[in-house]
């Protein structure tokens, strides 16, 4: 295809923005409504474009993360109709006055929730993404560029499909929504550089493509990056409600950036609760600390590597420590900044561990797994930011906009 081709659908993109950013919230919604029937409609035609990438994935040797990753059943589409039904229940964002004053002069001062404009999304394997990201950029006001992996091409066209067809519908640019279906490298990085028709990037993907953005992206980004996250077991915790979590958090779905990776145990309750988990979590491959070992001795020796990894898979780094201090030094050393957890019925200790803990987000008594847009009531997310402009955490509706300042008068001029 090329780049020329690349920067016409940037071009397309951009003029559709415009029109989007004005249009009202029941031509969005809408649009939303009629793109959820449309994809449980035509079901049964999204799995069987999904059968064939998954078939091209085998062939290719594809990890079970990956396949988990890239699958879709009648349930998930389901969920990924049902997400965009959420999203159109939602406030729109667009036109919220932010906050508003009087200056002495009599100046009138708003800020106003705007859309980015063109927001390029570039990620891989899971088709989901490009309902949830496309729609929620819909609600607020944008249009969405998405370039996915090649191994999930034919669901992701078929998605898109629903996606612009429903934009037709009700009135609205198809170009709203516009799919690079060039998989190459040479592609990806001309969508990075599609300065002036990009507004603001989102990578989701693996350290590859991470390094790659780094590296070529010439608009502005947000880093969706590592997860590894901690849950933290407190001397002050309930071991039955932590040993719960901890089970939750790694093995509920172990291949997604809000599982945990890593534990880290106090050593006040580590001889009663570590031999607990090694029975729960039986099909987990443990690597620790020699503290936690003396503890379970079945348990592999962990390497400075460990403590630092995204796993995304059936393997959990543990490390028993001393104090509070130690966990939060431990968290702070090795974790990515995504999603962090303490288990603890000492009020200090969760007040402290909140205070102290320098992550996108932070969970006293319950699982990382609900570090998730749906979860917290955003109706779904585009992403999750690790970074801290100019945004952080899940990304919702209304890290989909900016602000711009109103500044109404009657005549005032500067002297």
């Amino acid at each position: 295809m090329g780049r020329e081709h690349i920067v016409d659908l940037g071009r397309r993109a951009k003029a559709a923005s415009r029109v989007l950013a004005g249009a009202d919230g029941a031509a969005k919604n809408g649009a939303l409504l009629v793109a959820a029937d449309l994809l449980e409609e035509r079901g049964a035609d999204l799995l069987e474009h999904n059968a064939a990438d998954l078939e091209r994935a085998r062939a290719g040797d594809a990890a079970d993360v990956a396949l988990d990753r890239l699958r879709l059943t009648a349930e998930r589409v389901g969920a990924m109709a049902d997400s965009l039904r959420q999203v159109a229940a939602l406030g729109d964002p667009v036109g919220e006055v932010v906050e508003g004053w009087v200056r002495p002069n009599g100046l009138r001062v708003q800020r106003v929730r705007v859309p980015l404009g063109v927001v390029g999304v570039i990620y891989e394997n899971r088709p989901n993404v490009t309902s949830d990201a496309a729609g929620l950029c819909l609600k607020a006001g944008n249009a969405t560029m998405l370039r996915g992996s090649s191994s999930a091409a034919a669901s992701n066209a078929a998605i898109v499909g629903c996606l612009r067809e429903a934009l037709a519908k009700v009135g609205l640019p198809e170009d709203g929504v516009v799919n690079v279906a060039d998989t190459s490298h040479e592609a990806a990085v001309a969508f990075m550089q599609l300065n002036g028709m990009i507004d603001c990037l989102v990578p989701r993907g693996g350290h590859s493509l991470i390094a790659s953005v780094r590296e070529h992206a010439t608009v502005p980004y947000v880093i969706d990056g590592d997860g590894n996250c901690h849950v933290y077991v407190d001397a002050g915790a309930d071991l039955d409600m932590a040993l719960s979590i901890v089970v939750n958090a790694k093995t509920q779905r172990p291949g997604v950036c809000n599982a945990a990776e890593s534990l880290v145990v106090h050593e006040a309750v580590a001889g009663e609760f570590l031999p607990r988990l090694g029975e729960a979590l039986s099909g987990v491959e443990l690597r620790g600390d020699g503290a936690s070992r003396a503890l379970l001795p079945a348990m592999a020796v962990a390497t400075e590597d460990d403590f630092g990894a995204e796993f995304l898979g059936p393997i959990m780094s543990v490390v028993v420590v001393a104090d509070l201090d130690g966990a939060i030094d431990h968290i702070t050393r090795y974790g990515s900044g995504h999603s962090e957890a303490i288990v603890t019925n000492d009020l200090g200790a969760s007040e402290r561990f909140c205070r102290e803990v320098d992550a996108a987000a932070v969970v006293v008594n319950a699982s990382t797994r609900f570090i998730d847009g749906g979860e917290l009531g955003l109706g779904s997310e585009i992403g999750i930011s690790t970074q801290k402009l100019h945004a952080r955490g899940p990304m919702g509706l209304r890290e989909l906009t900016c602000v711009k300042y109103v500044v109404r008068g009657n005549g005032q001029v500067r002297r």
